[in-house]
C-alpha cells in the first residue's frame, strides 16, 4: 500500500520544497473545468499539473474527480500520486468530488489520497460523521467544508479537524472573502482553516491568512495563470527576494 501523508500536518508545516518566509500553505487544484466558469483547459494532463504544482511549493494538491461538471476522473488522482512515486516531500493528495457513500472513500484510498472533501451542506448529520470516521479509518484526513455559521457548527460536531471555508456560494455561485473572516471567529484553536475559492491575487491571500486561515485551496487562478511558480509564490505571501 502506498503510504499516506498526514494531511493536516502538512497544511500546517507545509513541505521541505516549499518557498521560505510563505505566510500561507498552498493547496493547488487540478480543475479542467467548473460549473459556474465554463471550460480552463480540456488537456490540462493531471500528472504533469502535479508535478509543476509540487515544484511550485504547493503542499497538497486537489484533484478534481467528478466527471461531468469538472472534466476530472478517479484516474487524474492515481496519475498524480504515481508522479511523485516515493518521494516523501510530495503534496498531499486531496481527492476533491461528491462524496455521499463508503465506496467513494475507499476508492480515494486505492488510488493514492491522502484526505477527501466532505461537502457540509450535501450531507445529513449521520452520514457526515460516519463517512469522517469512515474516512479516518481508512488513515485518510477529510477537508469538510463550510459556507456558514450551522454548517460550521454541525461540521465541529460531527468530528471535522481540517474545516475548509468556500467563499463560493454552491447554491448562487456568489463570492465573498468576507465568508471566511467571518467564519474564522467561530472556529476553535485547534483546528486547521483553510480557506477556498475567490482567491486570486495577493491581496486576496493576506485577507485570509489575517483571518486565521493556515492554507489556501485554489485552482482557477493557477490553472489560467501562464506562471504556476509566481502565482504559486504570490498566493502563498512568500516575501520578495532582496
Amino acid at each position: 500500500a502506498l503510504p499516506i501523508f498526514d494531511f493536516a500536518s502538512r497544511l500546517r508545516e507545509g513541505r521541505r520544497g516549499a518557498p521560505a518566509g510563505a505566510r500561507l500553505r498552498l493547496i493547488a487544484e487540478i480543475k479542467r473545468a467548473s460549473p459556474s466558469k465554463g471550460l480552463f483547459d480540456a488537456d490540462l494532463d493531471a500528472a504533469q499539473q502535479a508535478r509543476e504544482y509540487a515544484s511550485a511549493g504547493a503542499s497538497a494538491v486537489s484533484v478534481l474527480t467528478e466527471p461531468s461538471f469538472f472534466r476530472g476522473g478517479i484516474a487524474d488522482l492515481r496519475a498524480a500520486r504515481e508522479a511523485f512515486g516515493e518521494d516523501l516531500d510530495r503534496p498531499a493528495l486531496l481527492r476533491k468530488d461528491f462524496i455521499f457513500d463508503a465506496y467513494q472513500v475507499r476508492e480515494a484510498r486505492a488510488n493514492g489520497a491522502d484526505a477527501l472533501l466532505l461537502i457540509v451542506m450535501m450531507l445529513e448529520p449521520a452520514a457526515l460523521r460516519d463517512l469522517i470516521a469512515l474516512t479516518r479509518a481508512e488513515g485518510l484526513e477529510p477537508l469538510v467544508e463550510v459556507h456558514d455559521e450551522a454548517e460550521v457548527e454541525a461540521a465541529l460536531a460531527a468530528g471535522a479537524r481540517v474545516l475548509g471555508v468556500n467563499n463560493r456560494d454552491l447554491r448562487t455561485f456568489a463570492e465573498d472573502l468576507g465568508t471566511t473572516e467571518r467564519l474564522s471567529r467561530i472556529v476553535p484553536a485547534g483546528t486547521t482553516l483553510v480557506a477556498e475559492s475567490s482567491i486570486k491575487v495577493a491581496a486576496d491571500a493576506v485577507r485570509m491568512a489575517d483571518a486565521g486561515a493556515h492554507a489556501i485551496l485554489v485552482g482557477e487562478a493557477l490553472v489560467t495563470t501562464g506562471d504556476i511558480a509566481a502565482k504559486a509564490r504570490e498566493l502563498m505571501l512568500v516575501p520578495a527576494a532582496g
